[in-house]
């Protein structure tokens, strides 16, 4: 099954059970999957659902921890997030596969435009977070992924957000923004 198809079907189940169908203009989308990095530069490992804890973190994520490369104790860098869409773009713009993964993005999400969540309180699931800033692509993260990701993903690189409240995020979460 194709990264596209089964994120179509976890949005249509995720559509399902929120008892909704998507309106145009709608500002919702799902969770399509979770990545946590237990140290820097080690690769992300791929969860169900991982544990969010508000003001720390991602249970398991280096940055829960104080342990990533850029730690810092600033909120954008509790949670990551990046559009499949986006991945998707710089395969076709760029002739540039990017799993998941290499991106070093905790959450990849399907159906919602992150960019337009900035400054902007919103839900994965039960758990409240603010966008805080775009998370734009760098030499580090180009040097990880051992390939030329700044051009394909500028202005497509995803969210850094803060974590407002404990809950848990799993895959296939609805992701909505704050009425």
């Amino acid at each position: 099954m194709s990264t596209d198809t089964k994120s179509a079907e976890l949005e249509s189940q995720a559509a399902l059970r929120a008892g909704r169908t998507k309106q145009m203009g709608a500002r919702w989308g799902v969770v399509a999957a979770i990545f946590v990095g237990a140290e820097a530069t080690q690769p992300m490992a791929s969860v169900l659902q991982v544990s969010a804890r508000a003001g720390a973190g991602l249970e398991g994520d280096r940055y829960a921890r104080a342990a990533g490369t850029f730690s810092d104790g600033n909120p954008n860098k509790q949670l990551t997030l990046v559009e499949e869409e986006a991945l998707a773009a710089t395969a076709r713009d760029y002739g540039l596969t990017i799993e998941g993964t290499e991106t070093r993005r905790n959450v990849l999400t399907s159906g919602i435009a992150l960019n337009h969540l900035v400054g902007r309180e919103f839900r994965i699931g039960d758990v409240r977070v603010r966008g805080l800033k775009l998370c734009e692509p760098c030499g580090h993260l180009e040097k990880l992924a051992k390939k030329e990701v700044i051009k394909a993903l500028r202005h497509r690189g995803g969210l850094r957000a803060e974590i407002l409240s404990d809950g848990v995020i799993k895959v296939g979460d609805v992701i909505s923004e704050q009425e």
